[in-house]
């Protein structure tokens, strides 16, 4: 893929945060957007994939999509495939690993198909057998009712890895949907935001990401830096840029726990970042947090009794924590991920859902609470 081409491009989503990813893409400035179920659709050249990989705090993964082609036996799947520009993106020395997703088709033997692919990139690119080493371009071949889609990743790792949460515990967010939270909460580092019960401080360190405006790409590597048209330049610059823009925000980010480990896995995970001094994590229990008359954001993820036992009832648990975060928040906006939204109505406190999201294969609600 050269700078000039223009490529169809798809941001991989967390179910429930297509909204969120289309509306990052636009303030990037793409404007050729459409969500579809799992993801965004755009197109773009070499820069605004780029930029998409540097910047999207929602996406899972951005793919170059090769045009659609139809194929009812390996055969035909083995012509078309080797109609694809594989050499744009997979250099003669590099392995590919291809995963394959079949459905309604006649082609349903996943194994054959991921081998029908990879000889076709060998064939291509003039390689009588798999080569070796340690970097894999990674090919996501899906075909529905006889229709094959294969794209080319170009993230590399997931893009929930930011590369800065070294600590962790347990049952941690994933930091893709802890800013996907942020933004469905229209939170832009312009308000104060405390998270008390923060573990290992996903969501503290987000919101430090976001009020610096610092992408979330900026300190990890990338797949496409493997790829054989890979611009050192372009890329640099868009850094540069970034850095160029940063913001030296003073909005008061805090956090709590009751685990002293979680407190010292969050201030680990800052002093990677370089934000340590940016953000208060102190130990402490829901139920013993001082009264805070200001104004702002209470975010939080708290155990749903699945991966995390709850020593009670799930609905005494939210019940009783429903009512310390109120009393404790008087003026501040109050958002929980939870299992069942109906937990909190049964509270006692008028809790809205804004969005079903999926946290590790959990179906959870985002919840509101807007101040009396």
């Amino acid at each position: 893929m050269d700078q000039k081409q223009v490529a169809e491009l798809f941001a991989i989503t967390s179910p429930g945060l297509e909204k969120v990813c289309a509306e990052e893409l636009r303030r990037l400035g793409v404007s050729d957007v459409k969500r579809l179920p799992g993801g965004v659709e755009f197109t773009g050249r070499l820069a605004d994939l780029y930029r998409a990989n540097l910047w999207l705090r929602s996406a899972s993964r951005v793919v170059v999509r090769f045009p659609a082609f139809s194929a009812r036996d390996f055969p035909t799947l083995f012509r078309q495939a080797l109609r694809l520009p594989w050499g744009r993106f997979v250099k003669p020395t590099c392995p590919v690993i291809v995963r394959v997703t079949c459905r309604q088709s006649r082609l349903m033997h996943t194994g054959r198909v991921a081998d029908t692919l990879n000889a076709a990139v060998n064939r291509v690119l003039g390689r009588t057998e798999d080569p070796r080493g340690d970097t894999k371009q990674l090919i996501l071949a899906r075909i529905v009712q006889d229709q094959v889609q294969i794209s080319i990743d170009s993230s590399g790792a997931l893009l929930h890895r930011r590369g800065y949460r070294h600590a962790t515990t347990c049952a941690p967010l994933r930091e893709t949907l802890a800013a996907g939270v942020l933004q469905l909460l229209a939170w832009d580092g312009q308000r104060a935001l405390c998270d008390p019960m923060c573990g290992s401080g996903t969501f503290l360190w987000e919101a430090a990401l976001i009020a610096g405006q610092q992408p979330p790409g900026r300190h990890r590597s990338f797949a496409f830096m493997h790829w054989p048209g890979w611009r050192a330049g372009l890329w640099h610059q868009l850094c540069q840029n970034a850095d160029q823009n940063r913001l030296e925000s003073a909005v008061p980010l805090v956090g709590y726990d009751q685990d002293a480990s979680a407190v010292a896995a969050a201030r680990d995970n800052g002093d990677r970042l370089g934000l340590h001094d940016r953000v208060t994590i102190q130990q402490k229990v829901v139920s013993s947090l001082p009264v805070d008359h200001a104004e702002g954001l209470v975010v939080c993820n708290p155990p749903y009794g699945l991966r995390l036992p709850v020593e009670r009832d799930l609905t005494g648990f939210y019940h009783e924590l429903a009512h310390h975060l109120r009393r404790a928040f008087p003026c501040w906006r109050l958002a929980l991920l939870c299992p069942d939204s109906a937990l909190l109505a049964r509270a006692g406190l008028k809790f809205e859902p804004i969005a079903t999201l999926d946290n590790g294969g959990i179906k959870v609600s985002l919840v509101v609470s807007e101040p009396r």
